[in-house]
């Protein structure tokens, strides 16, 4: 149900932005979903997806072919990694879910499941090692980094959730209570990061896989956590998981938010405390505006109510915008120093894909026009900038200069997040098209 805010506070001049979207108080969410649901549909299923079956999809070998210049052209060498290699997994089991013609994309997710479980699960000391080459015989990096396992929960249990494969669900399940054992952290909380192949834990000062202390926890590890526990729990409704589910919803609602400034930092202790210095003292926009509508969908799995978060939600919405936002073009920069304007100024296809969810999840719950006038700015520039029709796909960033630049797929970059932000945009549209019938 939705239900008009309490607190109607403007985040930056809101004549701008609703001139900028074209917005007027006649808009009707029936109306508004009638005016994007075919824009949405027609990325998603004419740019997105063709793009990455048409080219992702290893037949030979096995798991997806993610390495792609700008023009769409393979680069060599390919290798495979885990994060994307599950992000994959996960599109085309989600697409599955969502009724896009489910015996195709099971196929093609079940290409990289059994991927995952047969050339990137570590048979010895179990969980899965982080990168491959493209036949998946040769393992090139064998540590183990919880954002990588993250990724692979979430794949495997989605892919659980849409095929109704018990072996999968097993499989998940095993994969869970490995996580459990040897690297949830009893004491502190949270999850221990990086360790060896055989999980001792890799705690020195060295840099990780993620470009950081590998002694430390990251919000953003524990931001894909938390959604991976929630799909996991979601579809193993095990007691556990939801106890792990709370947990993350406290750290990622809680503990990551530094309260004086009303945004998330990134770098913490085991024990938690913030690393504020040097270059850790940054706010990542996209990441605190994902962080809104993950811990509403972690909320919703939990079944514990969203309303006493949503002043946590407004806040951090309120900073991205005021620091974050191009209020002039369009669409939000990638990452600014503490209560200062973004300084790097590229717009990445992520960060926007993240945007339009939260904000069209923020309108659907407060009513408040200002979420649905960032809905409407971020699309326009995701749809005039960001979606390349002639190549397929999205481009990875543009430039504070406004030029489109980066590579269509790497190891960094699959169908995830612009896939997911259609689908998650296109249910609640859809939604509110159905309740005015």
């Amino acid at each position: 149900m939705r239900t008009n805010s309490l607190r109607r506070r403007s985040l930056i001049p809101l004549v701008t932005i609703l001139l900028m979207s074209g917005w007027t108080q006649a808009s009707e969410p029936a109306a508004i979903a009638e005016k994007y649901v075919p824009r949405l549909e027609k990325i998603l299923t004419e740019n997105i997806v063709p793009f990455w079956y048409s080219k992702s999809l290893d037949r030979t070998n096995g798991g997806y072919i993610i390495s792609f210049d700008a023009q769409g052209k393979l680069k060599e060498p390919v290798t495979k990694m885990i994060v994307t290699q599950s992000r994959q997994v996960w599109l085309f089991s989600r697409l599955a879910r969502a009724g896009y013609e489910p015996t195709k994309y099971l196929e093609a997710a079940e290409l990289g499941y059994r991927f995952l479980k047969e050339k990137m699960w570590d048979p010895g000391n179990g969980g899965f090692y982080w990168e491959v080459d493209a036949t998946g015989n040769q393992k090139l990096k064998t540590n183990k980094h919880l954002y990588g396992q993250s990724f692979a929960l979430y794949a495997i249990s989605e892919y659980a959730l849409a095929s109704g494969n018990q072996e999968a669900l097993d499989f998940a399940t095993q994969f869970f209570t490995l996580l459990e054992e040897k690297s949830h952290d009893k004491v502190h909380g949270g999850y221990v990061e990086y360790f060896s192949p055989d999980w001792t834990p890799l705690t020195s000062d060295a840099s990780s896989y993620m470009g950081a202390p590998g002694n430390l926890k990251l919000m953003n590890t524990h931001l894909h956590l938390l959604e991976a526990v929630t799909t996991f729990y979601r579809a193993s409704r095990l007691p556990l998981a939801r106890e792990r589910l709370l947990e993350l919803i406290n750290i990622e609602s809680n503990t990551v938010v530094r309260k004086d400034l009303g945004a998330c930092t990134d770098k913490y202790e085991q024990d938690w405390t913030p690393r504020l210095g040097g270059n850790f003292a940054r706010v990542s926009y996209g990441h605190d505006i994902e962080n809104i509508w993950l811990l509403m969908d972690a909320c919703d799995a939990a079944g514990i109510p969203n309303w006493p978060f949503m002043d946590l939600y407004e806040t951090l919405f309120k900073y991205s915008i005021q620091y974050g936002q191009d209020d002039r073009n369009g669409g939000f920069f990638y990452t600014g120093k503490f209560r200062s304007p973004a300084d790097d100024r590229e717009k990445s296809w992520w960060v926007q894909a993240e945007v339009i969810v939260s904000a069209l999840r923020m309108y659907d719950r407060t009513n408040d026009p200002k979420y649905l006038a960032v809905f409407e700015s971020t699309f326009n520039f995701i749809e005039n900038h960001l979606v390349d029709w002639q190549v397929g796909e999205w481009h990875a960033t543009v430039t504070a200069a406004g030029q489109a630049r980066g590579d269509k797929a790497n190891p960094w970059k699959a169908g995830y997040h612009n896939g997911r932000s259609m689908i998650e945009c296109l249910q609640i549209l859809k939604a509110w098209k159905n309740a005015s019938n």
